[in-house]
């Protein structure tokens, strides 16, 4: 496993990060790192990854701070309204989003302009965690791929399994003995270069969305050794919320 420093300025949140929870992530897993030598170390970058379990923030941020680089992430706003919990975000730059709303393109005016000041910004793509019954990603939503068609930068597929090991979507309690092991591996850049020559229209914005859907199934299926099903879960035509927990009867 290749490791590179962080270059750029962390600020304090980040200290605080590095010194509070990566210890806690140390000690409740083992890990592999595969390919983290292709995350770009500088320059601005979008990075997708499959999501599977509210700790995946955790772990995405060590594998990328292991290669070098400082997270950016689209994050819900309502997190930003807790004081603590708010202050520790704003500070580390990370990007607050009103999902399924008209404010929502604030944030990709905000995700936009980070990856244009050389940030590397993540983005889930399917919006939440994967409602697929056996935690495949499920269709994507559209954010990353305007990002990307905007800045011209490399999209970087980011797969991993087993953080659903430690939590499952929507448990309550986490799982930390014994530790649990979680693989991350980076993916080749998503192949989009032509299509950011051509109007944005929706069929544009639906092809890169799929392409970079597709993208990040491959390097899921790799790691999981399995087949991933032929048609990506749609919680729309399966009547699932797309927010909340699908698995309460009351989810207001």
């Amino acid at each position: 496993m290749s490791v590179r420093k962080v270059q750029s300025k962390r600020g304090w949140a980040v200290d605080f990060a590095v010194v509070t929870i990566k210890p806690a992530v140390l000690a409740a897993t083992t890990r592999t790192w595969i390919d983290g030598e292709k995350i770009p170390a500088t320059g601005g970058c979008i990075v997708v990854a499959n999501h599977i379990s509210h700790l995946d923030p955790l772990l995405t941020a060590h594998f990328l701070y292991d290669h070098g680089r400082i997270p950016r992430y689209l994050a819900k706003s309502g997190l930003f309204r807790t004081r603590f919990v708010g202050t520790i975000l704003s500070s580390a730059g990370q990007i607050p989003v009103e999902r399924l709303s008209k404010d929502a393109i604030g944030a990709y005016d905000a995700a936009v302009q980070a990856v244009n000041d050389g940030e590397c910004v993540v983005v889930y793509p399917e919006g939440t965690l994967t409602r697929d019954p056996d935690l495949w990603p499920m269709t994507g939503k559209s954010g990353a791929a305007r990002i990307a068609l905007a800045t011209g930068v490399p999209v970087i597929p980011l797969g991993h399994w087993g953080v659903q090991d430690i939590l499952y979507p929507y448990a309550t309690r986490p799982h930390l003995l014994p530790r649990k092991h979680v693989t991350m591996k980076a993916g080749d850049p998503v192949p989009i270069d032509e299509l950011r020559a051509l109007p944005k229209t929706p069929q544009i914005i639906h092809e890169t969305t799929e392409r970079i859907m597709t993208a990040l199934t491959d390097v899921v299926a790799e790691l999981r050794g399995e087949q991933p099903p032929a048609e990506r879960f749609d919680p729309r035509k399966a009547g699932v919320p797309q927010t909340g927990n699908p698995n309460k009867k009351d989810r207001s």
